[in-house]
């Protein structure tokens, strides 16, 4: 896929599953265990600003990261790393993402501007 621009919003998403999380200090940290979600940061490129996000822990170890507002390019095959102010907690490798910020508005669209087809399907003709 190609976007029509840098900033086109198919390439923003705002969640993403990881394989199971390699944690540093704690396995996995006591707060997500307790909670089953956390408020934490993360970045899947090097240098790149600190994103905040909320962590729900699964079952198999793996997290799905919601992030507070979308972010541009994640993509599977990266890796999320995770940090509590200047503590980095650990990582895991982006294996699906959500749909993107495009896809969202497009259903959004849809809902509130149901087509003629759809409106006659519900509400037939007199």
């Amino acid at each position: 896929f190609k976007a029509p621009s840098r900033d086109h919003p198919a390439l923003y998403r705002d969640l993403l599953r990881t394989n199971r999380v390699h944690w540093i200090a704690e396995e996995p940290p006591a707060e997500l265990v307790r909670e089953k979600m956390m408020e934490c940061h993360f970045r899947f490129r090097h240098q790149m600003a600190l994103v905040p996000c909320v962590l729900t822990l699964n079952q198999d170890g793996s997290v799905w990261v919601t992030l507070v507002k979308p972010a541009r390019a994640i993509a599977p095959g990266q890796f999320a790393v995770f940090y509590k102010g200047d503590e980095c907690l650990g990582s895991g490798k982006i294996l699906r993402i959500g749909p993107s910020v495009y896809t969202l508005q497009q259903g959004k669209n849809r809902e509130e501007n149901p087509k003629k087809e759809e409106i006659d399907k519900i509400e037939p003709a007199a």
